[in-house]
């Protein structure tokens, strides 16, 4: 696949880039050959390849699903200026 001056151009000026006239040719060229270089990748036959998510193939610790309430509530209302039967008290804003 080849990429012709206008797209370069675009694409220039859709990255907010100012190039001369020498940097198009040239960048002419890279972008063709980067493209080239991605159809190339499409020929390989990956259908007997895994998708992997890493290197080593690792499992996540799975931790069970239980709703506590963090056993630490004592300990967030040491912090609490005033508190009233396990509850913040503050100021009261609407009337």
């Amino acid at each position: 696949m080849s990429v012709d001056r206008a797209t370069v151009r675009r694409i220039a000026r859709l990255a907010r880039l100012a190039i001369t006239d020498e940097e198009e040719a040239r960048l002419e060229q890279e972008l063709s050959f980067i493209l080239d270089w991605v159809a190339q990748l499409d020929e390989v036959d990956t259908g007997a390849v895994e998708p992997m998510t890493r290197v080593a193939a690792m499992t996540m610790k799975m931790r069970q699903d239980e709703v506590t309430d963090g056993f630490c509530a004592d300990d967030i209302l040491k912090n609490a200026p005033q508190v009233d039967d396990a509850y913040f008290v503050v100021p009261k804003i609407v009337e």
